[in-house]
């Protein structure tokens, strides 16, 4: 219990410290003259992804780089499953229409960024090189986004002093973050020793549905509100950033394992759900019954994973 508080309360800090560095950094981007567009792309987009990619580092550096793969498969199969298909549901019994253009680029990149993680991943291993391949990627779907954007006229803010506020937040919330991400990492497999299961299925599970829980609630409010369609956009960005450059950036920085118990049914299970996706949507919506298809798959995945079905 005292393991499982500790893992809790370091994911809060984790996750907290993300936030107040996100809101912070995104004031002071348009205060530097940068433009709306950019400013979600580069910093919402990086920012909501912090808490995946600064604690597979520190999984990485501490030797159990699985917590990486665990904790973007678990991620990324919760943000299309759960979060979209809970957004769905509660979307007033309405269909949630993705009529906005960059909503078509992130439904290519999401089928794109799966396909590509499940090669690199496929062997078990995903060394330096494939890292680079899948920052590669990255690199040329946000500049697309960003050529996009600015096609479409967007124009930067007028320039305004930073305020002191921010980068006292910003400082902060740093700090915050390291020491989060590196508490979360120790609990997490102090976690795992005292069930009795792998760090990997921990991480699908637990650590994965940890880290995805504001989104989800952000999403269903949003979805009560009628506003549904504006968390999509963000939901598929963070499914390619998890998968391009939380792997990437981790095995740059050292090789990340993928187990058995992930690649013999996470990893294809995540494959499938993103082609899956791809799919139902093609008529640029997502009906409340798809919604509910989302969210029994989501809980077949959980049970199939954690060995309960």
């Amino acid at each position: 219990m005292l393991v499982f508080l500790a893992f809790i309360g370091s994911l809060a800090l984790l996750l907290f410290s993300a936030r107040l560095f996100t809101g912070a950094a995104e004031r002071i981007g348009l205060a530097l003259g940068m433009s709306t567009f950019m400013v979600g792309v580069v910093i919402v987009g990086v920012g909501t992804s912090l808490p995946e990619l600064v604690s597979g580092l520190f999984s990485v550096s501490q030797g159990v780089s699985e917590i990486v793969s665990g904790n973007v498969l678990g991620a990324n199969v919760s943000n299309l499953l759960l979060i979209l298909g809970a957004s769905t549901v509660f979307s007033v019994l309405r269909p949630v229409y993705l009529g906005e253009a960059y909503i078509a680029i992130d439904l290519h990149f999401l089928v794109g960024s799966a396909f590509v993680l499940g090669v690199v991943m496929f062997d078990g291993v995903v060394g330096r090189v494939e890292g680079l391949c899948l920052l590669a990627v990255y690199a040329v779907y946000v500049a697309y986004l960003l050529r996009e954007g600015s096609s479409g006229g967007a124009r930067g803010q007028a320039k305004t002093p930073v305020g002191g506020l921010d980068l006292l937040k910003v400082a902060l919330s740093a700090v915050g973050i390291y020491f989060g991400a590196d508490w979360t990492v120790s609990s997490l497999q102090s976690l795992a020793v005292g069930l009795g299961v792998p760090t990997a299925i921990v991480a699908v599970t637990v650590l994965a549905l940890g880290t995805t829980l504001p989104e989800l609630v952000v999403s269903i409010t949003a979805a009560r509100q009628g506003k549904a369609s504006l968390a999509v956009g963000n939901i598929l960005g963070s499914c390619v950033f998890n998968g391009l450059v939380v792997v990437g950036a981790g095995a740059l920085y050292g090789t990340v394992e993928a187990p058995p118990e992930l690649t013999g049914f996470a990893l294809p299970f995540l494959v499938g759900s993103s082609l899956l996706f791809y799919l139902l949507v093609q008529d640029r919506r997502i009906s409340s019954w798809e919604g509910m298809l989302f969210l029994v798959m989501y809980v077949l995945f959980v049970l199939e994973v954690s060995g309960l079905a």
